[in-house]
């Protein structure tokens, strides 16, 4: 009798450890994996070849550009980086919600916070993540793109639409972004002719993004290779800042003074709405109110809150508020 019991004790704990086993290891799968398929694919970034296996659920952006590329594919990642000043810098509709988690700075992300958040995909930039990409490795695939490389600045806003395609690929939604593309050649084509419809002909243009830096006005403007230029080729407007050689960044950082250069031309700026440097610093000063296009009144306010280095959602929002701008003021 005291046989048979131990021996239906022994089956018990048997039993008992086989499921604790099998729990655990279920949990551990659920923790550590969450891209769906078995598909592998090859794609090319920054760094180099770079290949996923199945497709991404939880991905974490470090780069704001990248949060507007995925939005349009119908996802939102689990973290970004500094989502306050993303939700502050790039309005393309709806902040990102409540669910979506801090992980540090763009410059300096929180390496544990991401690593809390079980991510299957990161996706940074090689100029601020070159250096931690073997710890952002050891916490999932990491994706790093290079938006101001050598080739990316020749052009970026082509550059711009093929990282984007770059990331339909991964997420397999390569059909979702070619959608994406053609609504926005319409959206420019449709603001381009508003822009001829109100009279303004081969319109020479001048986009500057302006701020306060150490108690100083500072103006960027946009160079014929940026993304911003390149919207407003789409709309047959001419930028009217060219540069001898393309600009690693898209602008040209100058003082007030240098708009004498630029005067005879249209002039847009997007600034914020705590910082409008216009009316107020330069408000009285003779560089400025000197200059044509002040005079004649050929100045025009852009939202200050509207991305110019970020993804297909600004660019489409920019060609609407530069045609808004124009059409409003006749």
């Amino acid at each position: 009798m005291k046989k048979a019991g131990y021996i239906v004790l022994i089956l018990l704990i048997s039993i008992l450890t086989a499921c604790s086993e099998k729990d655990g290891q279920e949990t551990t799968t659920s923790k550590t994996q969450s891209v769906s398929g078995d598909k592998t694919i090859t794609i090319e970034d920054g760094m180099g070849e770079v290949s996923l296996e199945g497709t991404p659920k939880r991905v974490v952006v470090l780069e704001w550009t990248y949060v507007e590329h995925l939005l349009p594919l119908g996802i939102e990642p689990i973290g970004v980086s500094d989502v306050e000043g993303y939700n502050k810098w790039i309005n393309v509709g709806e902040p990102l919600s409540k669910s979506v988690k801090d992980v540090g700075t763009r410059a300096e992300p929180n390496l544990e916070a991401i690593s809390r958040l079980n991510p299957d995909l990161i996706i940074g930039v090689k100029y601020r993540h070159k250096g931690i990409l073997k710890q952002l490795q050891d916490i999932a695939p990491t994706v790093i793109f290079a938006p101001y490389s050598e080739e990316g600045v020749k052009n970026q806003y082509q550059h711009m639409l093929d990282e984007f395609h770059t990331i339909a690929k991964i997420f397999d939604k390569q059909k979702k972004a070619d959608e994406v593309e053609q609504q926005l050649e319409q959206t420019f084509q449709e603001q381009g002719k508003r822009i001829t419809d109100a009279g303004y002909e081969k319109l020479d243009a001048v986009v500057t993004q302006a701020f306060t830096s150490q108690n100083a006005p500072v103006l960027r403007l946009f160079t014929d290779n940026s993304v911003v230029a390149g919207v407003l080729e789409k709309m047959g407007v001419n930028n009217a800042v060219p540069s001898d050689k393309p600009e690693k960044y898209g602008f040209l950082s100058v003082s007030v003074e240098a708009l004498q250069n630029y005067q005879d031309n249209h002039f847009f700026y997007l600034v914020q709405e705590d910082d409008t440097i216009f009316s107020k610093q330069l408000a009285g000063n003779p560089a400025w109110t000197n200059l044509n296009f002040v005079k004649e009144n050929h100045t025009y306010k852009l939202p200050g809150d509207m991305g110019t280095f970020a993804g297909p959602l600004s660019a489409k929002r920019l060609s609407v508020e530069f045609a808004d701008a124009l059409v409003n003021k006749k």
